[in-house]
């Protein structure tokens, strides 16, 4: 699905990606960034966020921590990441990024709070109970400073995906910031959620939550109590067409992810003016039985959209030409994706060392693969950056 605005939105990058494989440049089980389109849709993201005077801190797990995507997103203006946990934390840390927003949507661990205070002092903290209250304001105390907390919170019709409930009840608010407040090393700087914004299959449109409105119940308790300066954190499919009515609904940051490569699900519905700027690119291994088997390792294929049929760009030279595309077989989730299998059938048939190019709407973090940056595809002068695990860590490849 994403496959298809690759093809038309971006093909300079598709056929460069090919181009590097082709000449042994990248490895197969990649995912592979254009770090000249990410550096422009961040720098568009950036300034519709200071239009609307938000806050904004880079996801960076769906392109694996990657360091030289860090640098780009650093480079249009957007100073701080948001941590999805403290792998991300470490890894945008290592590449020179500070941490804006620490333990949303993962709590940190106990054992890990005094090194996540005194390494990354971040500019806020999410919590989900008094108990993580205290360890994260407990470990600031111990590093000097005091730790700005955010605290998500849920209410009755929230939505929340299986395995991310949590968090204060939206009605006690004001008790809760009263509570972190009297924590030595902490006080209470506002409040969050996930997802404040969610892709509707229906309309095919982006639309608030109940969670948004949540978030906006508990702003006017907050103020009304006396309190000034709230925070309001609103995460979810963030793109810069939505920045706007995410400001109208009083939210004063946003954390775009996919927005930054291009690849939220409004991105395949309509042209935004982020382009894509990520793929997975993969080699073809051998053929049996009327298929050909690619190398795998990278296959996840995220479930925002019902299932599809999946296809990839097959060739030994760079293209985006349709005669190219072919159906692949996925290994489903509870197999492991050691290879895929491509319709080896008709006219051109793929070949041992030909590259396989797919588009998905990636979590490069959460698999085996790769994680390639690639500078220069605007100017024709492509050159890998960087080539890491999905940790931000550099890899020695090809050994």
């Amino acid at each position: 699905m994403f496959l298809d605005i690759l093809r038309r939105r971006n093909p300079k990058f598709v056929q460069a990606a090919m181009a590097l494989h082709r000449d042994s440049k990248i490895p197969a089980n990649s995912y592979v960034i254009d770090l000249d389109q990410v550096r422009a849709n961040a720098s568009t993201l950036k300034g519709e966020a200071d239009r609307n005077g938000l806050k904004i801190f880079a996801m960076t797990k769906q392109v694996g921590r990657s360091s030289s995507f860090c640098k780009a997103v650093m480079g249009a203006g957007i100073e701080k990441s948001v941590a999805v946990d403290m792998a991300c934390a470490r890894g945008t840390h290592r590449a020179g990024m500070a941490v804006g927003h620490l333990g949303h949507l993962s709590q940190i661990a106990r054992a890990e709070a005094d090194a996540a205070a005194a390494t990354f002092r971040p500019d806020y903290w999410t919590v989900f109970n008094d108990t993580k209250a205290g360890e994260a304001a407990s470990a600031a105390a111990k590093a000097g400073y005091v730790q700005n907390l955010l605290t998500r919170i849920k209410a009755d019709g929230d939505t929340f995906y299986r395995g991310h409930e949590g968090g204060f009840d939206a009605d006690d608010i004001v008790a809760v910031a009263d509570r972190l407040d009297g924590l030595e090393g902490g006080r209470f700087a506002g409040i969050t959620t996930f997802p404040a914004l969610l892709f509707d299959h229906e309309s095919r449109k982006v639309k608030p939550t109940p969670n948004l409105s949540t978030l906006t119940r508990a702003a006017e308790a907050l103020a009304s109590a006396g309190r000034t300066g709230i925070e309001v954190n609103a995460p979810g499919t963030t793109s810069s067409v939505l920045m706007e009515g995410l400001a109208q609904a009083g939210a004063t940051q946003c954390e775009p992810g996919n927005g930054i490569h291009g690849t939220t699900a409004l991105h395949v519905m309509e042209d935004l003016p982020e382009l894509p700027s990520v793929l997975y690119l993969t080699e073809v291994s051998h053929l049996s039985g009327g298929k050909a088997y690619c190398f795998g390792g990278g296959f996840y294929i995220d479930p925002i959209f019902p299932d599809y049929p999946v296809k990839a760009l097959v060739s030994p030279e760079p293209t985006v030409a349709a005669d190219a595309l072919r159906e692949v077989e996925v290994p489903p989730p509870s197999a492991i994706d050691y290879y895929a299998m491509i319709d080896a059938t008709g006219p051109r048939a793929p070949e041992p060392g030909d590259t396989a190019v797919f588009g998905f709407r990636g979590q490069a973090f959460v698999t085996r693969a790769y994680v390639v940056g690639v500078s220069g595809i605007s100017t024709g002068t492509p050159r890998v950056e960087s080539i890491e695990n999905g940790f931000g860590e550099p890899q020695s490849w090809p050994v």
